[in-house]
């Protein structure tokens, strides 16, 4: 019996005065903020933060393509189960799904932020929207904290505590920490972060587009700018092996990390590309001192999860990867959703490569195990 889909990768779309209601109070007189604009439409500015988000592609899910712009929408148009948790409902019994992990909209672009302590007021503000969000129907709605991560290990494990506290399932994490160039997440100073993580056995979700050395309008771009919607992937391909190649998973072996919305038809490639730069080049590069207890390959498997909305390489190569720690999703309100014809893809792309069993591990199972989900009666 096939088992109702529960989204990996789904998304709010943080109403205008969440931050102001909610961030700590030395820093209300520069929180995130909706402007208007009659010709180029409602934007979202984040002060000392980049480009201003154009509403109009952020919640753009069932639009044709071709009516999705940058210009011209207003918040009130995107869709309401954006911020409204009864909206929401109805947005799932549309599409035919029992519940959805949920990320930020605004909260990605305030990773690339360069004000670390800016950006953890912005995210604890967040945290605290979310848990009024997700507890209309808790069953249904399960949101993953935002983490600010600098050099300042407590506070950095002192929110991991607030967070649990407050009952988040997992962390999102930035693509980079403040100061990465000379203090990565590979360095030994992360390391009470990644322990008490898997202590807790919250895992560490790496979301595409969170980082400023990815993100549009703050980094360089090489190249038309429909590039960048493809390379963004490298995002979380980077982290994997730098956690890898940095021995994180050497010095904490139950650690788990989800990358998330950057598809896994092209995992099985980088295993076996990382095994065989291991074997065959760490002499040479400098790197004869690292002496991983797994391959690669196998760090792969066990310790990382990956989601996808509509992948289906990802299915026809299950059997080259985990295929218990394959994560569907609907990506929904985003541009790139697959809502609300999620079950009509899913039939597609699955139909005669993965049997009921399997289906079920990736739309459902795993998701519920990762997570510890409390489902809907």
């Amino acid at each position: 019996m096939l088992k109702m889909p529960l989204s990996s990768d789904s998304h709010v779309t943080e109403p205008p005065d969440i931050y102001a209601r909610f961030i700590d109070p030395e820093f209300r007189d520069r929180v995130p903020m909706l402007q208007r604009d009659p010709v180029k439409g409602d934007r979202i500015h984040i002060p000392g933060g980049g480009l201003p988000i154009s509403v109009g592609v952020i919640a753009a899910a069932g639009k044709n393509p071709k009516d999705i712009s940058n210009r011209g929408a207003t918040f009130e148009q995107m869709h309401a189960g954006g911020w409204d948790p009864k909206a929401r409902m109805a947005d799932q019994d549309r599409d035919g799904i029992g519940g959805e992990i949920l990320y930020p909209t605004v909260g990605m672009a305030l990773c690339a932020h360069p004000d670390g302590d800016y950006r953890r007021a912005c995210f604890r503000a967040y945290n605290r929207w979310l848990l009024e969000y997700t507890g209309a129907f808790p069953d249904r709605l399960w949101g993953i904290a935002q983490l600010q991560v600098d050099t300042n290990i407590d506070r950095v494990l002192a929110d991991v505590r607030e967070i649990v506290a407050q009952g988040f399932r997992g962390v999102m994490v930035p693509a980079a920490p403040i100061g990465w160039e000379e203090c990565d997440y590979d360095h030994p100073t992360y390391d009470p972060l990644w322990e008490a993580l898997s202590d807790l056995g919250l895992p560490a979700s790496f979301h595409i587009a969170t980082g400023a050395q990815y993100a549009i309008g703050v980094a360089k771009q090489r190249g038309p700018r429909l590039c960048n919607m493809v390379q963004i992937l490298r995002a979380n391909q980077d982290i994997i092996m730098l956690m890898i190649f940095g021995g994180v998973f050497n010095r904490h072996p139950r650690l788990k990390l989800v990358s998330v919305e950057a598809d896994a038809g092209w995992v099985p490639h980088m295993m076996y590309r990382m095994d065989h730069v291991y074997e065959t080049h760490r002499y040479w590069n400098r790197a004869g001192d690292l002496n991983l207890q797994k391959k690669p390959s196998e760090t792969i498997r066990d310790n990382c999860y990956f989601t996808f909305q509509d992948d289906v390489t990802a299915y026809q190569l299950k059997d080259q990867l985990n295929i218990k720690h394959l994560l569907w999703a609907t990506d929904f309100p985003h541009s790139d959703s697959t809502w609300p014809r999620s079950m009509e893809l899913l039939e597609r792309h699955t139909h005669g490569i993965l049997d009921n069993d399997e289906r079920n591990l990736i739309v459902h199972d795993n998701l519920v195990a990762l997570y510890n989900l409390r489902l809907a009666a």
